[in-house]
């Protein structure tokens, strides 16, 4: 985070898919990190319930940590909302990878509408016909005159999503958890040709992680987690680009629009 300029101060919370090393060790640097630069601010870990022994651990041999660390458990069999803002929306779903794993999805929610400037005093708008507008319907007035919405307003933007789907097989239903989504990070860790290994040690090959994203109707893939069989990051985006052409080969430091 301090070698991309990510701005640590603004981290409130924290989504673990699982605890396998390599997705929760560092999670303990960072604490630290946070404690020694005197951070005050709760922050929050959401993650499946093995992962509070983790913490717990951790917390015995540093109860000097200024801030509070509170845990939210995951635990659903289906796609659940287990955080919420005014304008953002995060939904867990489980996962197949032979321990309990989680998968996550950022959503924006519907904005609301802008008025058209011109409008309100074209129409003399009330307040009242504001809000209505704003929350995206006609005005119907008294006198039987209607309003539309499309043309006293407009949508600031379409509500964007994000889907973190970390280590797992491709498992039922997951096309449609994924549908429409405009940025998908799915994991890739073998190549095409390996598709057997996948399958032995839950996890999804190119060409499967991007039928997905083509089947899910997805606006941009996001592809990582390779296997230390081949380092050439090409690979893994020219075959996923076979099949969906909005396929990239993530690395750290990249930065996508969402």
């Amino acid at each position: 985070m301090v070698k991309f300029h990510v701005p640590m101060g603004k981290l409130e919370s924290i989504f673990i898919s699982h605890v396998h090393g390599d997705h929760v060790y560092g999670l303990f640097g960072l604490l630290s990190t946070y404690g020694m630069g005197g951070r005050m601010t709760p922050l929050h870990i959401y993650g499946p319930g093995n992962l509070r022994p983790f913490i717990n651990f951790f917390l015995s041999y540093n109860d000097w940590l200024p801030f509070e660390i509170v845990f939210h458990q995951v635990n659903t069999r289906f796609p659940e909302k287990i955080f919420e803002t005014k304008s953002l929306e995060v939904t867990a779903f489980p996962l197949l990878h032979g321990i309990e794993t989680y998968g996550y999805i950022f959503r924006e929610k519907e904005p609301l509408w802008n008025i058209r400037k011109e409008c309100i005093a074209q129409y003399g708008l009330t307040l009242t016909e504001i809000g209505t507008l704003k929350r995206g319907e006609d005005i119907v007035r008294d006198d039987g005159t209607v309003i539309p919405l499309a043309e006293a307003a407009y949508k600031p933007y379409s509500p964007r999503s994000y889907a973190y789907v970390s280590d797992t097989a491709v498992f039922p239903g997951e096309i449609e958890v994924l549908k429409d989504i405009t940025v998908l990070y799915h994991e890739t860790t073998f190549l095409a040709e390996h598709e057997d290994k996948a399958k032995a040690r839950f996890h999804t090959t190119t060409l499967q992680a991007a039928a997905v994203a083509r089947d899910a109707g997805v606006s941009k893939l996001l592809i990582g987690h390779y296997s230390s069989r081949n380092t050439d990051q090409r690979l893994y985006e020219a075959e996923c680009r076979e099949v969906f052409p909005e396929s990239y080969a993530a690395s750290d430091g990249d930065v996508y629009e969402i």
